[in-house]
């Protein structure tokens, strides 16, 4: 079914890997194929990582795993693909039915002491141009996980929840989905990472427009279905999730300015939209549809950055990728609450407000932030009033923020 990666003597005389004239290549470097990692690194990071590392890579190739790109060639040969998950029907599924699809793995492998959580990659390639690539990772909860670049991309509100309480969305060029906590259990919040454990597939760069393939979407929901399923049977999990597309909500449509006017910014009744961001059709709001962990306004998504976002995460599995932050990431701390007490944590700065409510049903995040300093009487502006209607909204109110005061 897919094409394996293996490298042909050919392919190595192309690139040169094989002239030895002006530089000698030892023996163990001629002998890798030219996508190992140990050749694409530097001779440095290459010596520091194998001073760093010896010992789980020497125990991870005894154990016949290694921690190369592998093809499915030689003693990992089979007819599936993504560490078995996927069948040539379910890659060709993802394809448009084509099944010339190469593809490259690192197998999900967990660090000694189990700190970093378990972590793989693959990579199904299309002769056409076109790549998906999946990831098993345990979110960082440092920052939104991996620098809050995984948030902008896959906390969207371009995804659609996957409901019966999965944490989990999709749209036609992301998916997520967390191993459910029953199967591995829920990280301890004193965990170095301490996000819950997901597999997530991308396709590339998205064209931010409301105009999302369904078709593509329920795709990619089912695969990364299949792959959280595969995963928990690999972990002795005896459980399953079912195919989730025929209770998914449609997609989301750019609210129209009309209703954002008299309804309130981004269906926020009694938020106004601050004039920085009051330009017709330049930044029109997208609004996460359907009751999911997450609900996501994004504006002016450039790069699968936003302009301006303004999220509320509701699911506290989810809510802890920005419990650190909460807590040490202030410029200007927020409070709430009257006589010292204190329902939450957070901070007010140029170009975010964040606060981290400690409600009934565990942690919950409110969240606004632009791409820039540029409008801080804005952020200053929209926190407390976001946070109280919120609130109110998922049950978690009142809640009050104040500020602290200017300059």
């Amino acid at each position: 079914m897919t094409a394996s990666e293996n490298t042909e003597p050919a392919e190595n005389n192309e690139r040169g890997e094989n002239n030895t004239a002006n530089v000698r290549v030892p023996l163990h470097e001629r002998r890798r194929p030219w996508w190992h990692w140990g050749r694409l690194a530097g001779s440095r990071l290459r010596l520091a990582v194998i001073i760093g590392v010896a010992g789980a890579v020497v125990g991870a190739l005894l154990g016949g795993a290694g921690v190369a790109w592998r093809a499915g060639a030689g003693p990992f040969a089979d007819d599936r693909a993504c560490w078995g998950a996927f069948g040539e029907d379910d890659v060709a599924a993802l394809f448009d039915g084509k099944r010339d699809i190469k593809t490259s793995e690192v197998p999900i492998t967990t660090d000694r002491i189990g700190s970093q959580g378990p972590s793989g990659t693959c990579r199904l390639t299309s002769p056409r141009g076109r790549r998906i690539t999946v990831q098993a990772h345990q979110l960082d909860a440092g920052f939104g996980g991996a620098g809050d670049r995984w948030a902008d991309e896959f906390l969207s509100a371009r995804l659609t929840p996957l409901g019966d309480g999965l944490l989990g969305m999709a749209s036609d060029t992301r998916a997520w989905l967390a191993v459910p906590d029953g199967c591995i259990g829920r990280p301890s919040r004193l965990d170095v990472s301490g996000g819950p454990t997901v597999i997530d597939l991308e396709t590339g760069w998205t064209v931010y427009d409301d105009d999302v393939d369904t078709k593509a979407r329920d795709a990619l929901a089912r695969a990364v279905v299949k792959l959280v399923n595969h995963y928990m049977a690999d972990e002795g999990c005896t459980g399953r999730i079912a195919d989730p597309v025929g209770r998914m909500p449609e997609p989301p449509r750019f609210l129209v300015e009309k209703v954002e006017k008299k309804d309130g910014m981004c269906g926020v009744k009694g938020l106004r939209l601050p004039s920085a961001y009051q330009h017709e059709g330049r930044h029109r709001p997208l609004l996460t549809r359907g009751e999911g962990p997450v609900r996501t306004c994004d504006r002016g998504v450039l790069f699968d950055h936003p302009g301006l976002r303004l999220m509320t995460i509701e699911d506290p599995r989810l809510a802890v990728l920005y419990d650190r932050l909460s807590h040490d990431g202030a410029k200007e701390p927020v409070r709430t609450g009257a006589h010292g007490e204190q329902d939450g944590y957070g901070f007010i700065r140029d170009d975010m407000g964040l606060f981290q409510a400690e409600c009934q049903t565990g942690q919950v995040t409110f969240l606004v932030r632009a791409d820039d300093g540029e409008h801080p009487d804005d952020i200053r502006a929209l926190l407390p009033r976001y946070v109280a209607a919120e609130a109110d909204r998922v049950g978690c109110g009142p809640l009050r923020v104040t500020l602290p005061a200017e300059g």
